[in-house]
Protein backbone atom coordinates (compact mmCIF):
# COMPACT_ATOMS: atom_id res chain seq x y z
CA UNK A 1 0.00 0.00 0.00
CA UNK A 2 1.58 3.37 -0.66
CA UNK A 3 2.50 5.05 1.63
CA UNK A 4 0.88 8.62 2.76
CA UNK A 5 2.13 11.07 5.02
CA UNK A 6 0.61 14.56 6.62
CA UNK A 7 1.46 16.46 3.38
CA UNK A 8 -0.75 14.63 1.07
CA UNK A 9 -3.32 14.09 3.60
CA UNK A 10 -3.83 17.97 3.97
CA UNK A 11 -3.97 18.86 -0.01
CA UNK A 12 -7.61 16.80 0.54
CA UNK A 13 -9.43 19.80 1.75
CA UNK A 14 -9.96 20.68 -1.86
CA UNK A 15 -12.75 17.88 -1.33
CA UNK A 16 -14.52 20.38 1.38
CA UNK A 17 -14.25 23.88 -0.50
CA UNK A 18 -17.72 23.70 -1.36
CA UNK A 19 -18.88 22.83 2.00
CA UNK A 20 -16.74 24.95 4.24
CA UNK A 21 -15.41 28.81 4.03
CA UNK A 22 -11.96 27.04 5.84
CA UNK A 23 -11.35 23.73 4.21
CA UNK A 24 -7.67 23.58 4.94
CA UNK A 25 -8.09 24.39 8.40
CA UNK A 26 -11.20 21.88 8.89
CA UNK A 27 -8.50 18.87 7.84
CA UNK A 28 -6.31 20.28 10.00
CA UNK A 29 -8.29 19.93 12.78
CA UNK A 30 -9.79 16.87 11.90
CA UNK A 31 -6.17 14.75 11.32
CA UNK A 32 -5.24 16.44 14.34
CA UNK A 33 -8.49 14.16 16.10
CA UNK A 34 -7.64 10.96 14.02
CA UNK A 35 -3.79 10.55 14.99
CA UNK A 36 -4.60 12.42 18.72
CA UNK A 37 -2.17 15.34 17.98
CA UNK A 38 -3.49 18.82 18.33
CA UNK A 39 -3.89 21.20 15.58
CA UNK A 40 0.02 22.82 15.76
CA UNK A 41 1.55 19.46 15.92
CA UNK A 42 0.05 18.48 12.17
CA UNK A 43 1.31 21.73 11.21
CA UNK A 44 5.16 20.61 12.57
CA UNK A 45 5.09 17.09 11.23
CA UNK A 46 4.26 16.86 7.24
CA UNK A 47 6.79 14.19 6.98
CA UNK A 48 4.56 12.26 9.56
CA UNK A 49 2.86 8.80 8.21
CA UNK A 50 -0.88 8.08 8.37
CA UNK A 51 -1.22 4.18 8.92
CA UNK A 52 -3.76 2.04 7.63
CA UNK A 53 -6.85 2.68 10.10
CA UNK A 54 -6.14 6.30 10.09
CA UNK A 55 -5.94 6.74 6.50
CA UNK A 56 -9.93 4.77 6.54
CA UNK A 57 -11.22 6.93 9.60
CA UNK A 58 -10.46 10.19 7.84
CA UNK A 59 -11.87 8.75 4.31
CA UNK A 60 -14.88 8.12 6.31
CA UNK A 61 -14.69 11.18 7.83
CA UNK A 62 -14.27 13.75 4.82
CA UNK A 63 -17.00 11.82 3.39
CA UNK A 64 -19.24 12.21 6.41
CA UNK A 65 -18.15 16.83 6.00
CA UNK A 66 -18.37 16.80 2.02
CA UNK A 67 -22.55 15.55 3.59
CA UNK A 68 -22.83 18.53 5.63
CA UNK A 69 -21.94 17.05 8.74
CA UNK A 70 -20.75 19.91 11.39
CA UNK A 71 -16.56 18.83 12.19
CA UNK A 72 -17.23 19.42 16.04
CA UNK A 73 -19.67 16.19 15.62
CA UNK A 74 -16.80 14.14 14.18
CA UNK A 75 -13.84 15.63 16.11
CA UNK A 76 -16.51 15.40 19.73
CA UNK A 77 -15.14 19.33 20.65
CA UNK A 78 -15.08 22.67 19.59
CA UNK A 79 -13.38 25.78 20.80
CA UNK A 80 -15.00 28.73 21.93
CA UNK A 81 -13.58 32.12 23.67
CA UNK A 82 -9.71 30.33 23.86
CA UNK A 83 -11.67 27.15 25.52
CA UNK A 84 -11.97 23.65 24.54
CA UNK A 85 -15.55 22.28 24.81
CA UNK A 86 -16.96 18.93 24.51
CA UNK A 87 -19.64 18.78 21.31
CA UNK A 88 -22.11 16.23 21.00
CA UNK A 89 -25.06 16.14 18.43
CA UNK A 90 -27.43 16.80 21.45
CA UNK A 91 -26.42 20.59 21.61
CA UNK A 92 -26.01 23.66 19.14
CA UNK A 93 -22.03 23.89 17.55
CA UNK A 94 -21.26 26.98 19.37
CA UNK A 95 -20.92 30.08 16.81
CA UNK A 96 -17.88 32.47 16.76
CA UNK A 97 -21.02 35.36 16.90
CA UNK A 98 -21.40 34.46 20.28
CA UNK A 99 -18.28 35.52 21.84
CA UNK A 100 -20.05 38.53 21.14
CA UNK A 101 -22.59 37.95 24.03
CA UNK A 102 -19.89 36.13 26.16
CA UNK A 103 -17.05 39.83 25.58
CA UNK A 104 -19.82 41.85 26.77
CA UNK A 105 -20.53 40.13 30.00
CA UNK A 106 -17.29 39.98 30.95
CA UNK A 107 -16.35 43.45 30.30
CA UNK A 108 -19.48 44.19 32.55
CA UNK A 109 -18.43 41.33 35.43
CA UNK A 110 -15.28 42.79 35.46
CA UNK A 111 -16.50 46.29 36.84
CA UNK A 112 -18.97 44.97 39.34
CA UNK A 113 -17.73 45.64 43.07
CA UNK A 114 -19.41 42.46 44.85
CA UNK A 115 -19.80 39.05 43.71
CA UNK A 116 -22.92 38.41 41.32
CA UNK A 117 -25.93 36.38 40.27
CA UNK A 118 -25.79 34.56 36.90
CA UNK A 119 -28.06 32.95 34.18
CA UNK A 120 -27.45 31.35 31.21
CA UNK A 121 -30.95 30.79 29.60
CA UNK A 122 -31.09 27.49 27.10
CA UNK A 123 -27.22 27.00 27.98
CA UNK A 124 -26.95 23.84 25.82
CA UNK A 125 -23.32 22.68 25.81
CA UNK A 126 -22.58 25.39 28.30
CA UNK A 127 -19.97 27.63 26.54
CA UNK A 128 -21.66 30.73 28.11
CA UNK A 129 -21.90 29.74 31.48
CA UNK A 130 -18.95 27.78 31.47
CA UNK A 131 -16.76 30.64 29.81
CA UNK A 132 -18.06 33.40 32.67
CA UNK A 133 -17.53 31.14 35.31
CA UNK A 134 -14.15 30.04 34.32
CA UNK A 135 -12.83 33.76 33.29
CA UNK A 136 -14.82 35.81 35.50
CA UNK A 137 -13.64 35.53 39.09
CA UNK A 138 -16.03 34.67 41.98
CA UNK A 139 -19.54 34.72 39.47
CA UNK A 140 -22.11 32.05 40.68
CA UNK A 141 -24.39 30.89 37.95
CA UNK A 142 -27.87 29.23 37.03
CA UNK A 143 -27.69 27.40 33.65
CA UNK A 144 -31.22 26.31 32.50
CA UNK A 145 -32.33 24.06 29.49
CA UNK A 146 -35.44 21.85 28.14
CA UNK A 147 -32.86 19.28 27.04
CA UNK A 148 -31.63 16.89 29.55
CA UNK A 149 -28.83 15.04 26.97
CA UNK A 150 -27.59 19.00 26.67
CA UNK A 151 -27.32 19.36 30.52
CA UNK A 152 -25.41 16.45 30.25
CA UNK A 153 -22.85 17.64 27.75
CA UNK A 154 -22.86 21.06 29.79
CA UNK A 155 -21.49 19.50 32.70
CA UNK A 156 -19.55 17.68 31.26
CA UNK A 157 -17.83 21.03 30.24
CA UNK A 158 -18.03 22.51 33.94
CA UNK A 159 -16.08 19.81 35.28
CA UNK A 160 -13.76 20.16 32.04
CA UNK A 161 -12.98 23.60 33.32
CA UNK A 162 -12.93 22.41 36.51
CA UNK A 163 -15.99 25.13 37.62
CA UNK A 164 -19.00 22.62 38.40
CA UNK A 165 -18.63 23.84 41.59
CA UNK A 166 -20.03 27.46 40.71
CA UNK A 167 -22.45 26.78 38.35
CA UNK A 168 -26.40 25.24 39.12
CA UNK A 169 -27.96 23.10 36.07
CA UNK A 170 -31.52 23.35 36.17
CA UNK A 171 -33.59 21.47 33.23
CA UNK A 172 -36.71 23.20 32.74
CA UNK A 173 -38.23 25.62 30.41
CA UNK A 174 -36.31 29.13 30.53
CA UNK A 175 -36.59 30.79 33.82
CA UNK A 176 -39.84 29.61 34.94
CA UNK A 177 -37.49 27.56 37.78
CA UNK A 178 -35.76 30.29 39.39
CA UNK A 179 -36.51 33.17 41.59
CA UNK A 180 -35.92 36.70 41.38
CA UNK A 181 -32.72 38.43 42.22
CA UNK A 182 -30.18 37.77 39.34
CA UNK A 183 -28.00 40.94 38.17
CA UNK A 184 -26.66 39.32 34.75
CA UNK A 185 -29.38 37.08 32.24
CA UNK A 186 -27.90 36.05 29.23
CA UNK A 187 -29.70 34.13 26.51
CA UNK A 188 -28.80 32.36 23.36
CA UNK A 189 -32.38 31.19 22.56
CA UNK A 190 -33.93 29.87 19.26
CA UNK A 191 -34.56 32.52 17.01
CA UNK A 192 -34.51 31.05 13.42
CA UNK A 193 -38.46 31.81 12.01
CA UNK A 194 -39.31 28.10 11.35
CA UNK A 195 -40.46 28.77 8.05
CA UNK A 196 -36.78 29.16 7.28
CA UNK A 197 -35.60 25.50 8.81
CA UNK A 198 -36.29 23.63 6.27
CA UNK A 199 -34.30 25.50 3.66
CA UNK A 200 -31.04 25.95 6.14
CA UNK A 201 -28.58 22.67 6.24
CA UNK A 202 -27.91 23.22 9.68
CA UNK A 203 -31.37 22.03 10.77
CA UNK A 204 -30.58 18.94 9.02
CA UNK A 205 -28.30 17.69 11.23
CA UNK A 206 -28.30 19.95 14.72
CA UNK A 207 -31.20 19.57 17.14
CA UNK A 208 -33.88 21.41 15.64
CA UNK A 209 -35.91 22.41 19.38
CA UNK A 210 -32.47 24.59 19.34
CA UNK A 211 -33.23 26.47 16.27
CA UNK A 212 -36.71 26.86 16.01
CA UNK A 213 -37.62 30.24 17.32
CA UNK A 214 -41.52 30.26 16.32
CA UNK A 215 -43.22 31.66 13.14
CA UNK A 216 -41.61 35.11 13.41
CA UNK A 217 -38.35 33.72 15.30
CA UNK A 218 -39.29 35.54 18.34
CA UNK A 219 -41.36 33.48 20.54
CA UNK A 220 -38.52 32.05 23.14
CA UNK A 221 -37.28 36.00 23.16
CA UNK A 222 -40.98 37.26 23.90
CA UNK A 223 -41.33 34.82 26.72
CA UNK A 224 -38.26 35.49 28.35
CA UNK A 225 -38.13 39.26 27.93
CA UNK A 226 -42.34 39.29 29.36
CA UNK A 227 -40.60 37.25 32.77
CA UNK A 228 -37.35 38.98 32.77
CA UNK A 229 -38.82 42.17 35.27
CA UNK A 230 -39.29 39.97 37.94
CA UNK A 231 -35.76 38.19 37.32
CA UNK A 232 -33.12 40.91 36.89
CA UNK A 233 -33.00 43.39 39.98
CA UNK A 234 -32.41 46.84 39.41
CA UNK A 235 -29.06 47.91 37.22
CA UNK A 236 -29.04 44.52 35.95
CA UNK A 237 -28.18 44.21 32.72
CA UNK A 238 -29.27 41.20 30.09
CA UNK A 239 -27.94 40.03 27.08
CA UNK A 240 -29.82 38.69 23.86
CA UNK A 241 -28.13 37.29 20.98
CA UNK A 242 -30.66 37.81 18.26
CA UNK A 243 -30.85 37.30 14.54
CA UNK A 244 -29.63 39.71 12.01
CA UNK A 245 -33.40 41.05 11.04
CA UNK A 246 -34.70 41.11 14.62
CA UNK A 247 -33.03 43.67 16.64
CA UNK A 248 -35.91 46.78 15.90
CA UNK A 249 -38.46 43.83 16.83
CA UNK A 250 -36.51 42.76 20.31
CA UNK A 251 -36.13 45.99 20.65
CA UNK A 252 -39.75 46.88 20.91
CA UNK A 253 -40.18 43.94 23.32
CA UNK A 254 -38.07 45.43 25.49
CA UNK A 255 -38.93 48.81 25.92
CA UNK A 256 -42.46 47.27 26.30
CA UNK A 257 -40.94 45.39 29.49
CA UNK A 258 -38.43 47.97 30.99
CA UNK A 259 -39.45 51.27 29.62
CA UNK A 260 -36.57 53.06 31.62
CA UNK A 261 -33.94 50.68 30.64
CA UNK A 262 -30.96 51.54 28.24
CA UNK A 263 -31.03 49.51 25.05
CA UNK A 264 -28.50 48.91 22.69
CA UNK A 265 -27.61 46.69 19.51
CA UNK A 266 -24.40 45.60 18.87
CA UNK A 267 -22.96 44.28 15.64
CA UNK A 268 -20.83 41.27 14.95
CA UNK A 269 -17.45 40.94 12.93
CA UNK A 270 -19.50 40.66 9.95
CA UNK A 271 -21.32 43.79 10.66
CA UNK A 272 -24.93 41.78 10.98
CA UNK A 273 -27.20 42.94 14.42
CA UNK A 274 -26.24 40.21 16.72
CA UNK A 275 -26.81 41.33 20.27
CA UNK A 276 -29.01 43.26 21.98
CA UNK A 277 -28.11 44.87 25.62
CA UNK A 278 -30.15 46.44 28.35
CA UNK A 279 -28.77 48.28 30.79
CA UNK A 280 -31.83 48.30 33.53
Amino acid sequence: MEVVHIRDALKMSSRLSGESDTPGLDLQVLLGSIIGKNRSWVLAHPEAELNCLQLQQLEKSIHRLEAGEPLAYLTGQREFYGLDFVITPAVLVPRPETELLVEKALDWLKQQARRVSCADVGTGSGCIAVTLAALAGDAVLAATDRSREALVVARQNARRHRVEGRILFIQGCLMEALGPGFDLICANLPYIPRGDLDSLAVSFWEPRQALDGGDDGLAWLCKLLEDAPRLLVPRGLMLLEIEARQAAAVTRLAQEQFPAAEIRVFQDLAGLDRLIQIQR
